[in-house]
C-alpha cells in the first residue's frame, strides 16, 4: 500500500508585496495617511475622498468650509430632533394618521442620516472637526430650544394654560386679577 505524499506547506503570508498599481479598488493615495489618533491640521480627509483637500493645493480655506459644513450638519441634527419631538406631541386626526406617520418617518430618517454623516466626519480624527461637531450640536440645541420656548409662549399653540404654575412656582394674581371677580 502506497503512502500518500504530504502536502507542501502554504507560501508565507508575510512580508506581502504591495498591490499592483493597476488593480481595481487599490488606488489609495499613499500620501494621505490614515490617523488612528486625534490630530490637528488642515490636511484632513473628511467624508469624501480628497475633501476638504489633500496635496500641495490643500488650503486652510477649504478646511474652514469643511468645519462650517460639519457644524451645520450637527445643528441640523438637533433641529430635526426637536422637530420629531414636536411631531410626537401632536395627535393626528383620524383622516391624517397616514400622512402624520409618513412625515414622522421622513423626519426621523433625515435626522439619522445626518447624524451618521456627522459621526463619520468625526471619525476623521481631526480635532477641529470634532470641535465643530460638538459646537454644532450645542448651537442646534440652543436654537431649537429657544424656538420651542418662543413658540410655546403664545399659550394657545401648545395647549398650555397661561395661568398654570410653572416650575413648581405658585401663581400670584396681579392687582387687576385680584380686583376682578371670577365667574
Amino acid at each position: 500500500m502506497a503512502m500518500p505524499m504530504p502536502m507542501p506547506p502554504p507560501p508565507p503570508m508575510w512580508p506581502m508585496e504591495p498591490p499592483a498599481a493597476g488593480m481595481p479598488g487599490m488606488d489609495m493615495d499613499m500620501g494621505m495617511a490614515m490617523h488612528a489618533t486625534f490630530f490637528w491640521g488642515h490636511r484632513a480627509q473628511v467624508l469624501f475622498n480628497g475633501w476638504p483637500g489633500a496635496g500641495p493645493r490643500a488650503g486652510s480655506g477649504m478646511y474652514v468650509l469643511c468645519l462650517f459644513v460639519v457644524l451645520a450638519l450637527a445643528a441640523l441634527v438637533e433641529a430635526l430632533s426637536a422637530a420629531s419631538k414636536g411631531l410626537a406631541r401632536r395627535r393626528p386626526g383620524a383622516t391624517g394618521a397616514t400622512t402624520f406617520l409618513i412625515s414622522a418617518v421622513v423626519v426621523h430618517a433625515a435626522k439619522m442620516a445626518l447624524a451618521y454623516m456627522v459621526m463619520l466626519a468625526v471619525m476623521s480624527f481631526n480635532v477641529g472637526v470634532l470641535l465643530a461637531a460638538v459646537a454644532g450640536h450645542a448651537l442646534g440645541f440652543l436654537l431649537a430650544r429657544t424656538w420651542a420656548l418662543r413658540r410655546g409662549s403664545g399659550g394657545g399653540a401648545t395647549g398650555v394654560d397661561d395661568d398654570a404654575p410653572r416650575n413648581g412656582a405658585a401663581h400670584a394674581p396681579s392687582d387687576s386679577e385680584a380686583a376682578e371677580p371670577k365667574p
